[in-house]
């Protein structure tokens, strides 16, 4: 049974891939970027991909430098290191497809209710107004649902695993903080990350609320400035800025309340994003189901 709970968590992950739009390419549209992270506490693995052993002693906490592959179908096989896959059953298995140009992220995780779970999520690379930074929360760990505190104030409320709070922000350091949803209990905290301009930075929190084996692991993407030039003049705050060929208010990204669908036809979500399938409201409007109108039409979903 969880096996094959596994290998469905992976398959919507990847029909999200098989969504990624052609503006998220790289210059090469045969390869895709995949980013590995071990965010299941106490198990050291061997990770197998279509069969050939590629991470071997993969340790928790552990975040990969950014593997360049062919764009392509992938069996992914997770082992308790050193285990003979011809006689011991996988921790986690799943499949996916890489599409060309994608920028994707392989999380081995646990499920809500601590079940390991392979988790694949779509990177937004889209470019970053001159001066400022993108972060990213994934809520990865056995825990219910949570809120996102940037430099003490709510960001992200209700967010529940597998979802994901971005949003763009003034390079700086800031704090951030993980409460229990609707309380002021901090359940991990990280002070003066440092947001560089024209960064991704992606902060995931795994491990188990009931094993007290919660953390964090952060990954960064880089390069995604773009020139002061190339913003467009406005009144203060209210500049367009342009987001996977989008124009929306420069405001309104930075408050952005972001839904997605997993998969096509599938209920919106509040609290997830992926670049084919996003939506920009204001703050007062943050706790929308679907997606107003005028998002829907920037930025369509398939």
């Amino acid at each position: 049974m969880r096996t094959r709970s596994t290998r469905l968590l992976a398959g919507a992950a990847a029909a999200a891939l098989l969504a990624l739009p052609a503006a998220a390419a790289s210059a090469d549209s045969h390869e895709g970027t995949v980013t590995v992270l071990h965010g299941v506490p106490g198990v050291t693995v061997d990770v197998y991909v279509n069969g050939d052993l590629t991470l071997e002693d993969f340790e928790p906490g552990t975040v990969t430098d950014p593997l360049t592959l062919p764009a392509g179908a992938y069996e992914v096989e997770i082992y308790a290191a050193d285990a003979d896959p011809a006689a011991d059953d996988a921790v986690i298995s799943g499949a996916t497809e890489l599409p060309g140009g994608a920028n994707a992220s392989l999380v081995a995780h646990l499920t809500e209710d601590g079940t390991p779970t392979l988790g694949v999520f779509v990177n937004d690379t889209s470019a970053i107004a001159a001066g400022e930074a993108r972060v990213t929360a994934r809520h990865a760990a056995a825990a219910p649902a949570v809120d996102i505190l940037v430099n003490g104030d709510a960001a992200a409320t209700d967010v529940t695993n597998p979802m994901e709070f971005s949003t763009d922000v003034p390079a700086a350091a800031y704090d951030l903080a993980v409460n229990l949803a609707g309380t002021d209990t901090t359940v991990l905290s990280a002070d003066g990350v440092e947001l560089a301009e024209g960064t991704s930075t992606i902060v995931y929190a795994i491990g188990s609320a009931g094993d007290d084996t919660l953390g964090l692991l952060v990954q960064s993407i880089g390069g995604l400035g773009s020139s002061p030039e190339g913003v467009p003049a406005g009144n203060a705050g209210l500049a367009d800025g342009s987001r996977s060929g989008c124009s929306v208010p420069r405001a309104a990204s930075r408050c952005r309340s972001v839904c997605s669908r997993p998969t096509a036809g599938a209920p919106w979500r509040r609290g997830s994003t992926s670049p084919h399938a996003a939506c920009w409201t204001s703050r007062s409007s943050r706790t929308t189901a679907t997606p107003p109108t005028a998002a829907t039409a920037c930025c369509a979903a398939t």
